[in-house]
């Protein structure tokens, strides 16, 4: 499922307030937004003693080509305390960099101005003072996106869905803010929300001296705007949250469904290094993983769905194996909610939060009194 300009203009405004009130509490906002904003809390289920916990990994700037980098953010059971914004490493996303002959490429700018201020210092220090002529927007979540104001003035670079609905929250948050939290931000930045403006279908190709730079928009997947930043001469990929390793796909602007083709497409292309949107560094078992991931929600979910049990029992009494301890094990209840939306028609880029909010409570009562 493929969508052009005229219809990602069309989708995005259909999308309206709801998908942009989900983000809000991404955003880093007051507590009353963040507590009017997206879906409700939900119970995080318990390990599965039969399978290992996910690992933890460090913050680092590593060289994957001369002039290629991926940097990749703290996360695992270890990286932040149990409780907080960050625990497990929930939003806390990866980016990337390519050195071209006069400046840097760089592929999404990160949700924090800490993050961001952490990211540059390794950059200079690592790959030197070339300045950042541009940027690459995988999708339009603040984890990838809230960054872009601190590069500016600067080529912005994206899928045209992406730069619509980044209008529409700049549109609904004119003067947010980001609130004050332990290693992200200390409340006196103001938010401003740059979007994309150069746009693109399906394709787009850049060169870097040798290197070719392919970006790509596969279908709806995490979002209905990804894009894919493919190297294909070093057999590289950039996929933002099309892929996430050892963390539960979050699927709250996505479809399963379309997501798990273009998941297939990616398996039959000669790629050997991907950077995912959050996680460690990864390859092609680390993708088949993901893609099991949602065979074995979508075979477990379709029973409940057609035995007529609601999604919130139905997330409540699915084991998914290994699957059961990656972090973000919670999101099985949205992602539930977005197959139920698909199979009955419902499905939009925003989430259903009246029938996510349903599904969460029934989920919380049974989990919380088990």
């Amino acid at each position: 499922m493929k969508i052009g300009r005229r219809e990602a203009i069309k989708v995005g405004v259909g999308a309206g307030f709801g998908a942009v009130s989900l983000l809000r509490s991404e955003l880093g906002l007051s507590p009353v937004l963040r507590a009017q904003s997206g879906a409700p809390p939900v119970v995080t289920p318990p390990r599965n003693p039969k399978f290992p916990q996910a690992p933890s990994w460090p913050t680092e700037l590593r060289r994957l080509k001369p002039n290629v980098f991926a940097y990749v953010q703290a996360g695992g059971p270890n990286a932040y305390p149990e409780g907080t914004r960050f625990a497990g490493g929930r939003g806390v996303a990866n980016n990337g960099v390519i050195v071209g002959d006069d400046h840097l490429l760089v592929i999404d700018t990160l949700g924090q101005p800490f993050h961001v201020r952490n990211f540059m210092a390794a950059v200079r220090t690592t790959i030197g003072s070339k300045p950042f002529g541009r940027i690459i927007n995988t999708h339009h979540h603040s984890d990838h996106v809230n960054g872009n104001q601190f590069f500016t003035p600067i080529d912005i670079v994206a899928h045209e869905f992406t730069r619509q609905m980044v209008l529409q929250r700049a549109a609904v948050e004119p003067h947010a803010a980001f609130v004050a939290l332990e290693g992200a931000a200390d409340g006196s930045e103001r938010l401003t929300l740059v979007a994309p403006n150069t746009t693109y279908d399906e394709r787009l190709t850049y060169r870097y001296g040798d290197t070719v730079v392919e970006l790509m928009h596969l279908g709806v997947g995490h979002t209905w705007g990804d894009t894919i930043v493919y190297l294909p001469q070093s057999k590289i990929m950039f996929v933002g949250d099309v892929l996430s390793f050892y963390t539960v796909p979050f699927s709250q602007h996505g479809r399963i469904g379309t997501w798990m083709k273009v998941l297939d497409t990616i398996v039959d292309m000669k790629v050997e290094t991907i950077v995912p949107g959050h996680g460690p560094i990864g390859g092609r078992q680390d993708m088949l993983d993901v893609r099991e991931y949602f065979q074995v929600l979508t075979r477990e979910a379709r029973k409940r769905y057609d035995a007529g049990m609601s999604a919130g029992k139905a997330a409540a009494e699915m084991t998914l194996g290994k699957f059961d301890n990656w972090i973000g094990a919670e999101r099985i209840v949205l992602n539930t909610c977005r197959l139920y939306e698909e199979w009955n028609g419902t499905l939009q880029p925003n989430l259903d939060i009246g029938f996510m909010r349903r599904a969460a409570d029934e989920f919380n009562a049974i989990k919380g009194a088990a």
